[in-house]
């Protein structure tokens, strides 16, 4: 299952296309002095490792702009440059060979000034990002509407559209993002029903984690199950890292993009687990997220539902009777002390990636599937639950979630 695309154009920010059906990228922003080049190279490396394809610096000043020039030949992955209030700086930014700009039109207002950066990246072939903020809009459009409302958000970016149209300019993506999540939302929709550029979706200033996560997901998220978006950031007080983090693990979460790294999914825990989850989880999430593994991984409370409701991950383990069963796409491989669950999972999570699902399957121990149905039933005894029902709940929830 996957959410519907709108069918946009495509751009490309360097060799990383946008729009048309291309896959969504992630974005982020350094927040190291363009001008200290070596610090800022080190940072986009450590943004493009944690998921970012395009990373934007700020050019604000003159050294910011010779920072840019030997930034990019060595980047990673294609560099925007983040443009507010002098052309002559967006102007610089790409003679400095950036491959795409970031213009706030409320921020350079001048029409001649908006034509001429448009006219030059043309010539270079060189897209840019008209990026509309609430916080930041024309004072005559915040009159016009009492208030940065979602027309106006739109109408500054068809404003700044009719100049580039001017001069023949059209490699454009646009985004319109506000820090109130329902106002942001609204305006995506206007804008996705008025043009079909590739849109960057965003809430600004969304704040420091967990509550800044939790705004920009509710928005960012909305709109990419409505089919709206081709590229997103996160923009949190954090290290920009978790920006990054954030927007891969949210895109794999929707099925948007492949599985870069670690998925792990544990049960919220109950009174009917026999272990300590929230301990074991964040133990396993330790110990498997520094090898960032590409596989679905499981951590379960109790072994009477834990491998059937967990039956699709590539592997996990569930506690019980002092000890875990550690199964493999839902078939118990091997059952070990408690105390050596974390450890075995590691072990097995490296086997697995190194040797594959039908290898490991091949391989399990020949008396672990009867260990851990002993181990099963004599927990569902204790509860004093029927085997079978516990069984057809298993395969219902297992048939819905198919």
């Amino acid at each position: 299952m996957s959410f519907p695309r709108r069918q946009t154009r495509q751009i490309h920010v360097g060799d990383v296309p946008v729009g048309g059906g291309a896959p969504i990228t992630v974005q982020s922003m350094t927040v190291t002095k363009t001008a200290d080049v070596d610090a800022t190279l080190a940072q986009i490396y450590e943004l493009a490792g944690a998921g970012a394809d395009i990373v934007r610096c700020t050019c604000n000043e003159e050294e910011a702009a010779e920072g840019l020039a030997r930034i990019v030949p060595r980047s990673p992955v294609p560099i925007v440059a983040d443009i507010h209030f002098q052309h002559k700086l967006a102007l610089a930014a790409l003679e400095a060979g950036v491959q795409c700009l970031r213009l706030n039109p409320g921020n350079i207002r001048k029409p001649e000034h908006i034509k001429l950066v448009a006219e030059e990246a043309k010539a270079r072939k060189v897209p840019i990002r008209i990026g509309v903020n609430a916080g930041s809009l024309d004072p005559e459009l915040y009159k016009k509407y009492d208030g940065a409302t979602p027309e106006a958000l739109v109408e500054s970016a068809q404003r700044e559209l009719a100049y580039f149209a001017e001069v023949g300019f059209d490699d454009v993506k646009i985004s319109v993002k506000a820090s109130n999540v329902p106002l942001m939302v609204e305006a995506y929709r206007q804008l996705a029903d008025t043009v079909d550029y590739p849109l960057h979706l965003g809430v600004t200033e969304a704040g420091p984690p967990p509550q800044g996560l939790i705004k920009a997901t509710a928005g960012i998220a909305t709109l990419l199950s409505e089919g709206i978006g081709d590229t997103i950031r996160y923009s949190l007080t954090a290290d920009p890292v978790e920006e990054a983090r954030a927007g891969r693990q949210l895109l794999e979460a929707l099925g948007l993009r492949e599985r870069k790294g670690l998925d792990l999914i544990a049960c919220p825990s109950c009174g009917r687990a026999e272990v300590d989850v929230i301990k074991v989880a964040q133990e396993a999430q330790a110990a498997l997220g520094e090898r960032n593994l590409p596989i679905q991984v499981a951590v379960m409370g109790c072994v009477v539902n834990g491998p059937g409701e967990a039956r699709g991950a590539d592997l996990g383990i569930a506690a019980g009777r002092q000890r875990g069963h550690l199964f493999v796409r839902g078939e118990v491989v091997r059952v070990v002390p408690e105390s050596e669950m974390v450890a075995a999972l590691l072990e097995e999570a490296e086997r697995l990636v190194a040797e594959g699902v039908e290898a490991r399957l091949a391989a399990a121990d020949p008396t672990a599937a009867a260990e851990a149905e002993k181990d099963r039933q004599e927990l569902l005894a204790v509860q004093g639950e029927d085997p079978n029902a516990v069984e057809q709940k298993v395969d219902l929830i297992h048939k819905d979630l198919s």
